[in-house]
């Protein structure tokens, strides 16, 4: 019985006759926990693409950034990244909070590679783990179900140019966006977003 496939996944892997190498894949590859080396990728990676659904079934993506190893691994099961300031509109977030059901995409874009974690997600306050991730509104940590690699031979080869200036760091203030000045947000901002004081 498979952990990964149902009759929709079925009926096109037997289309394309790919359904004895998906069982394969599913045995050789899939695993229910993070071993060393997922660990070690996920540390340093500085950004993931993150899937959620809200409880109508309709799903979001977006991306998150931050410094490398801004997502954590305090153990096998389980992964811990922040949700930093952003547009407010709180969609994947709230999904985390109707459904808890996410994807997380992992990619190296340098050195060709990537991998998949699907798992359960709450949101728990930003002083749940140590070290603290300054900034953070609050933690989403992952309860990881599967994990498994993906193929990267379409992943793009680029290059960083530069980090965000918007991530947070201990004592350091970040710039404000340029969105939050534009007429059409600057009244309706939340009362303590540093955008609201003058010279900011």
């Amino acid at each position: 019985m498979s952990k990964l496939y149902d009759e929709s996944h079925r009926a096109l892997q037997r289309r394309f006759d790919t359904e004895r190498l998906a069982d394969r894949i599913e045995q050789r590859l899939c695993r229910a926990q993070l071993s060393a080396d997922d660990q070690a990728f996920i540390a340093g990676r500085d950004l993931f693409f993150l899937a959620t659904v809200d409880a109508a079934g309709r799903p979001t993506c977006s991306y998150k950034g931050g410094d490398p190893g801004f997502v954590r691994s305090p153990d096998e099961h389980t992964l811990v990244f922040p949700n930093y300031d952003g547009n407010g509109m709180y969609l994947s977030m709230g999904n985390v909070a109707a459904t808890s059901q996410v994807g997380l995409l992992f990619i190296d874009f340098e050195q060709p590679q990537r991998l998949r974690v699907q798992g359960s997600a709450r949101i728990v306050p930003a002083d749940a783990l140590e070290p603290a991730y300054p900034g953070a509104q609050f933690l989403v940590t992952v309860e990881v179900q599967q994990v498994f690699p993906n193929c990267p031979r379409y992943i793009h080869r680029m290059r960083e140019i530069a980090p965000s200036e918007f991530v947070p760091h201990a004592g350091k203030t970040v710039p404000v966006p340029k969105w939050k000045r534009m007429d059409w947000a600057c009244d309706v901002l939340p009362a303590d977003d540093p955008a609201r004081e003058p010279g900011s």
